[in-house]
Order: structure tokens, then sequence, then C-alpha cells
């Protein structure tokens, strides 16, 4: 019971304590977390900057550490080129619009290194300058077609999540 009666009460506190997720021009943010994807998993890295109150650009890049081989029928294992991804992005933050200020909804749109593709992610704070996010990344134009063995790597859906700071 005292267990319970806790983690309702770190729950509630979270969630009173909680703070704006996306204040406009001169926001920054910085997302930390894992990258799960088919075939591979790994680490994301992303900035963003406000430029205004529901605008945003940054730069999103993520390395794959596990690579599962044999579900991609390998025959050697990846090399960097193969396991890393870089982007830059625009995004449309939506906490002033959803009229949730600790919660901020931001789809958008990357052009990186294999391809121009769309995303779509949500922060939630729980103090000034920590919180989590979650995210899904999608291809929408590749831009080879080559079929090689690793080219597909960075070129699917993938989902991230982990830890968010706010460096305002």
């Amino acid at each position: 019971m005292k267990k319970i009666i806790t983690l309702l009460f770190l729950v509630s506190f979270s969630f009173t304590q909680a703070q704006q997720a996306f204040k406009g021009k001169g926001d920054i943010k910085v997302n930390v977390g894992a990258n799960l994807q088919n075939g591979g998993s790994g680490i994301q890295g992303s900035v963003d900057f406000g430029l205004g109150e529901n605008f945003s650009f940054g730069f999103v890049s993520n390395y794959l550490l596990g690579v599962d081989d044999n579900n991609l029928g390998g025959k050697r294992t990846p090399d960097f080129s193969e396991r890393f991804d870089a982007k830059a992005r625009i995004n449309a933050n939506l906490s002033s619009v959803i009229g949730v200020d600790q919660l901020d909804i931001y789809p958008g749109l990357s052009l990186g290194l294999r391809n121009f593709g769309g995303h779509i992610g949500g922060r939630y704070f729980f103090t000034d300058g920590f919180g989590v996010f979650t995210e899904i990344g999608f291809p929408i134009a590749k831009y080879s077609n080559n079929h090689e063995l690793y080219d597909n790597l960075n070129n699917q859906t993938t989902f991230s999540l982990g830890a968010s700071f706010s460096l305002d």
C-alpha cells in the first residue's frame, strides 16, 4: 500500500510541477535517447531551436549500435557510413495550439543524408529543464533505389524515446 501511495504522490507531483514544453523564439531543446527500428537499434540525438511561437528548426542524427545481420541477410558487418544518419529538420510546435503548456507535440519535415522524410514527436517536461520525448520518423522520398545489403538501415520508419533537456 505504501508503494501505491508513493507512486500516486510522485505522479501527481510531476503533473503539478510540470513546466512549459516550448516557449517559442530563443527556445533550445535537446533530445537524447534510444532509436529502435527493423534490423537494428541505436542512439539518437537532436537539437531544436525556436524561431517563433510555433516554429523551430534543428538537427537530428542517429547511429545504429546493434544490427541484426541475420534479419537483413547480411554476410558482413555494416560500416560506419551504413550505421550513421544525419538530418536537418523543421517542426511545427503545437503546445500553445493544443493548450497544454507542458506537452509539445511537433510534426515536421527533415532533409537528410539518405532521404527526405517526416516525423511526429512529443515532449513532456517535468521540471524547467528536464522531460521525456518520443518520436516516430519515416521516409517520404529515398535518394536511391539501390537495394544494397544495408541500404535500408536508415531508410525506414524509426521509433525513438528518451530524455529531453531545455537549455534556454
